[in-house]
């Protein structure tokens, strides 16, 4: 999709400091941070959501991606959360499927 930022920032159209890449994903900073680690987990080609027919090579691929950017920050051995916002109500407000690694700090189950 040619106006997606996520699009562009992983397909280096915008730059940005990437915290891990591949051929599939890639992984870059929240500019606007939850979580003292709060790293986003993209896939290169445009998707809207986790349920808009994403292949299971790139899902995998978002899921190593995850390990690696929980490694790299330093939260793979003290724990992190995943999430993933689909649609409107559930507050995604860019419309490209992405995964919150969030981190650093201890977080309560009731925290969302």
């Amino acid at each position: 999709m040619s106006d997606c930022i996520f699009c562009k920032i992983a397909n280096h159209e915008i730059p940005t400091s990437l915290v891990y890449e591949d051929d599939l994903v890639a992984a870059f900073r929240d500019m606007n941070p939850q979580a003292p680690v709060h790293v986003l987990v993209v896939p290169k080609e445009h998707y809207t959501n986790i349920v808009d027919e994403v292949p299971a090579q790139t899902l995998a691929a978002m899921a190593h991606a995850v390990k690696e950017v929980a490694r790299i920050e330093g939260v793979l051995e003290s724990g992190f959360r995943v999430i993933a916002n689909t649609g409107e109500d559930a507050g995604q407000t860019v419309h490209h499927l992405h995964w919150h690694v969030l981190g650093g700090v201890h977080m309560s189950e009731g925290m969302l």
